[in-house]
């Protein structure tokens, strides 16, 4: 078992600046290479409180605060205007930072866009849902609009 810090919230795992301990080919082959993660040493524990201190300051203030984030972000649709051919096939794929500036544009609030998890690859025009991880305890569902544009 590899004891490592992560650098980045994954999910069933942990969030940032929790030590945890893996299997070593988990750790090796995909957390490492990704920056998911460091290998724990006692210099790198000094990293934890930096670590953890970027993300309480990314993230949601309170319960509450992320409650009405969650109902305001599901009760509206955010359209989101992308590059499409005649046949609604896009050129390209929308990102999870797509999103959150979407999301953003409408004046529904900011999210981080490392807490955006989307179910599929959106490769063309319709309807889609992507979920936020806005709180430990609170998840929200987006409905995303994907229109052609420009």
């Amino acid at each position: 078992m590899a004891k490592i810090i992560l650098t980045h919230e994954v999910t069933g795992l942990g969030t940032a600046g929790d030590v945890v301990e893996v299997k070593n080919g988990y750790a090796r082959n995909y957390l490492l290479p990704r920056g998911f993660a460091v290998a724990w040493t006692k210099g790198g524990e000094k990293q934890v409180e930096s670590i953890k201190a970027a993300r309480d300051a990314r993230a949601v203030a309170s319960l509450e605060e992320a409650q009405q984030l969650a109902a305001s972000l599901s009760a509206k649709p955010v359209t989101l205007t992308v590059k499409a051919g005649e046949s609604g096939r896009l050129f390209g794929t929308v990102k999870q930072a797509d999103v959150a500036a979407a999301v953003e544009a409408a004046g529904l609030g900011s999210i981080d866009k490392r807490k955006v998890e989307l179910a599929e690859h959106i490769k063309s025009t319709g309807t889609y849902q992507a979920s936020v991880r806005l709180h430990e305890d609170v998840s929200a569902v987006i409905n995303l609009k994907v229109v052609a544009g420009k």
